[in-house]
């Protein structure tokens, strides 16, 4: 018995790499149907160990695709000419685009199925797809992991005095109406798969990537400050004389303003559909894009005065308690005042704000010179790097401990130790009282938590 491939029915005979494309058509489209174990022709191959097959298959539908198409897909073995095949029945989604997570919403990462065939989406089908999409409330979304630990996030409030009891699920908002862990609670755990992702490229565009760099799988704030910190490291500061006596130092671009982008970018994000923040660097520009345009309601008009409706309340409530977040609504004027209106792009639910460097001088000279105050002095930077923010630890907690330490600063303990004996050695720290109860001291004097 034979079979014909139609705009419902692909055949596969046999489980291939590519299966999350022909996934992603159909729930893009209207559903349809996959056979593991039938030929082009129609004719049946079949399959060895299915149930193999079906466990290796419900995984790739589950980790690979985004949103999320829990509830969209059926997966059974079946018997045709005397041999076992395996069937994928798809329903359509209602999250459209769909989309390859390791591709991204992109060309190569999205698809539908026009025909017997899958074919690419292109960019504007994407965008019109998204701006028909509705945002849902990460508080009712259920986490899918429910054994969350929040030690990061305890951290960083008590890092600002505001210490959280055993209570902060409840006093975070991180419980669904059927007090089970929301999305919310998921995003600010200890251990998530929350991909966070930077790119650098050579030049002013995307033809020569150097690398990518990922900074999620933490708590959200950690992964942010990871983020900050990493362009602080980029965003260099150039020195240029004027007359005998007088020197011009300038950042490439306002640190205050990349400061309110990259904080911005995580707060007002779109995370119910599986999307994150992406941020790229190029030779003559900082690029952030986030996900889930304009909300509802709030024109565009609006938007650039500093009208504020926040997307994600409860994310937007954290930042604020950890103090990244001064007003609500002043960060969109603090760009345009900055950088003007054309920095932002707003496409659909596309939003990128692009931030030009300033340049003393000659721009060749310039980004070459921070080239090689990247390459050549990394160590160095790293090393300066994790002093400062053992000092600043200190400074905000004298009674911080090497455990503490070793999780804000995603150390080891031996690397933490290492640290703290450099600075006793240089002069910087001491240790004062007894090992357990004790506290850091500043050589020029204790200075108290929170100063």
């Amino acid at each position: 018995m034979s079979f014909t491939e139609n705009n419902r029915i692909e055949y596969k005979e046999k489980l291939t790499d590519n299966l999350e494309k022909y996934v992603v058509g159909f729930v893009n489209s209207k559903g349809g149907e996959i056979y593991i174990g039938i030929r082009d022709d129609g004719s049946v191959a079949g399959v060895h160990n299915p149930d193999e097959i079906q466990l290796k298959i419900k995984d790739k539908l589950i980790n690979n695709i985004r949103p999320s198409i829990l509830g969209l897909f059926d997966i059974v073995a079946e018997k045709r000419d005397g041999k076992t095949i395996i069937k994928i029945s798809l329903s359509g989604g209602m999250e459209m685009p769909y989309y390859i997570k390791q591709k991204g919403r992109s060309e190569s990462g999205c698809f539908m199925r026009i025909g017997s065939s899958t074919q690419p989406l292109t960019e504007q089908m994407i965008t019109d797809l998204m701006s028909k999409r509705h945002p849902i409330s990460l508080a009712r979304m259920p986490s899918l992991h429910q054994d969350l630990t929040f030690k990061q996030l305890r951290m960083y409030y008590a890092e600002n005095n505001k210490p959280l009891n055993e209570n902060l699920a409840q006093t975070l908002d991180f419980y669904t109406p059927e007090k089970k862990y929301n999305h919310v609670a998921y995003l600010f755990a200890d251990n998530n798969n929350v991909s966070i992702r930077l790119g650098k490229y050579a030049g002013k565009d995307k033809l020569d990537l150097i690398g990518t760099e990922e900074y999620g799988n933490c708590c959200f704030v950690k992964a942010m400050q990871k983020i900050i910190d990493r362009f602080e490291i980029e965003n260099i500061t150039q020195s240029q004389k004027r007359g005998l006596k007088t020197r011009l130092d300038k950042k490439l671009v306002d640190k205050d303003v990349l400061h309110e982008v990259i904080i911005n970018a995580f707060a007002h994000n779109d995370y119910s559909r599986g999307d994150t923040p992406i941020f790229e660097i190029f030779s003559d520009h900082f690029t952030i894009t986030s996900f889930g345009g304009l909300v509802e309601g709030l024109s565009l008009e609006k938007f650039f005065n500093g009208i504020s409706m926040p997307r994600n309340r409860e994310i937007v409530r954290i930042f604020k308690d950890l103090e990244y977040m001064e007003q609500i609504g002043s960060g969109i004027p603090k760009i345009i005042s900055k950088y003007g209106k054309d920095s932002v792009s707003i496409d659909g639910a596309v939003m990128q704000i692009l931030l030009p460097f300033d340049f003393l001088g000659n721009e060749d000279a310039a980004y070459s010179a921070a080239g090689q105050k990247t390459s050549l002095k990394t160590s160095l930077k790293t090393d300066l790097k994790t002093d400062l923010k053992i000092l600043n630890a200190i400074r905000r907690n004298p009674a911080v401990s090497t455990i503490e330490l070793s999780e804000i600063l995603n150390l080891s303990i031996s690397g933490i130790k290492w640290n703290l004996n450099k600075l006793k050695k240089d002069g910087l720290i001491r240790r004062a009282g007894a090992k357990k109860g004790g506290y850091w001291e500043m050589i020029n004097g204790r200075v108290k938590s929170g100063e």
